[in-house]
Order: C-alpha cells, then structure tokens, then sequence
C-alpha cells in the first residue's frame, strides 16, 4: 500500500491557520480564559510552533486585533464620506450605518476590545493609541471644520465625535453583544437615521438648525400644506 504524500503547509498559511483558531478562542473566552495550549491543540500543530511565530501569549492577542481591525473597512468608510460631504444627515446616517451593518455581520472584534479593556490593560492603552485616537480625530477635524463656519455650535470637537462614535457603538453592544437584538430587532437604516438626526439636532448652530427644520418641515410637510390650501379656497369659494 502506497504511503500517503504529506501536504506541506507554508509558514504564512500556518500562521494564519493559528491565527483563525485563536480570532475565535479569544473573541469566545478572553485573554486569560485562552491558552496557547488549547490554541495549539485547535489548530493542530506544537505549542512550541505557536511561538515560533508569535513571541508571547500578549504579542498573538495584538496580532488577532490587528488583522481583525486590517479586515475591516469602517474607518476608511467614514474618511470616504466626510470627503464627499454634501447633506449632513445623510453623510452621518451613512457612518454609522457603515459601523453598525459591519458590527451585525461580525462582533468578533468588539468582543475581543472588550475583554481587552477587562482583562489587560497594557493591549487596550495600546490599541486606542494607535488605531482608536486617529479615529476620533479624522471626525473631529470635521466637526472643528464645521464649527469654524458656524455651522456647528462651539464645543469641544474631540468630545463630539466621542459623543456620535459612542451613542453608535453602545447600540451595537446593546444589540449585538449583550443580546438585545433577540428582544427587538431593529432596522440598522432607521437608527442609523435616527441617531444621527439626535446628534445633529444637539450640534447645529441656532441658525442653521432653524434652517434643517424648515426645509425639512417644507418637504415633509408639503402635502398637508396642500391640503390646508385646498381647504381654505373650497371654504371662500362658499363664502
């Protein structure tokens, strides 16, 4: 009987492979409730290979968020839409749309900053320096634009982006990591569109917002104003 030729694997590919079993052991049970022994078992190799590539327990945890934050596109989203600009309220339903309808397909990388802040420290100081700061602050530079043509109340810019960032990912905790989803489902569009509507509403100078009511009002309104008209011609002409 012919012995069966053994496939080899590239480094890269093992890499990912431990890479794949450790994404899903520590998004299910955190830093410490993870070993690299039962990683290695999962992935079928050495625990001295695991090491082999990543130095230390600590370095594998960084190395699964980064290909997780890699993977996703959020961040380049909003950038996107802040260039293109035009109507505000569908320019920050739009981000945050983006951020939630990414979070629903995969909670993987909120589950694992979570345990991050939790269990270690050192990982979630390392993680907003490098990735979560920046982020904030290619919002704010849009706000401190916005505020500089008086479009925007005067405020602190990096707080108001804190504000839509947060109002936006603690509903996606809500819903898709402490199970709210399983008692009300709601539609990502409408409270995309929502959220942002009570973000603006709170952001916009007195002038401006005054403005949004109007032409919002003219356009929703403008059947109802119809209407009245119709009425009151109807109501003259019996007169």
């Amino acid at each position: 009987m012919a012995a069966v030729p053994q496939v080899r694997i590239s480094a890269t590919d093992r890499r990912d492979q431990i890479l794949e079993v450790a994404t899903r052991l520590f998004a299910r049970q955190g830093y410490e409730g993870t070993t690299t022994r039962k990683i290695a078992i999962e992935a079928r190799v050495n625990e001295a290979l695991v090491f082999r590539h990543f130095p230390s327990k600590e370095e594998l945890y960084w190395a699964v968020i980064e290909r997780k934050i890699q993977q996703a596109t959020t961040s380049h989203l909003m950038q996107g839409r802040l260039d293109a600009g035009g109507d505000e309220l569908a320019m920050f339903s739009g981000i945050a749309f983006d951020i939630l309808d990414a979070r629903a397909r995969d909670d993987t990388l909120s589950r694992l900053l979570l345990f991050t802040a939790l269990e270690n420290h050192k990982l979630s100081q390392r993680f907003f320096r490098r990735y979560a700061a920046e982020y904030y602050e290619r919002l704010a530079d849009y706000i401190r634009r916005r505020m500089t043509e008086g479009a925007f109340r005067q405020m602190d810019p990096l707080l108001a982006a804190r504000a839509f960032l947060g109002m936006v990912g603690y509903h996606s905790w809500i819903q898709e990591v402490f199970g709210g989803k399983r008692y009300q489902d709601f539609d990502l569009k409408v409270v995309s569109r929502t959220l942002a509507a009570i973000w603006l509403q709170g952001m916009r100078a007195e002038e401006f917002a005054s403005a949004a009511v109007v032409a919002t009002s003219k356009k929703n309104g403008h059947a109802v104003a119809s209407h009245r008209r119709n009425g009151h011609s109807k109501k003259a002409e019996r007169e």
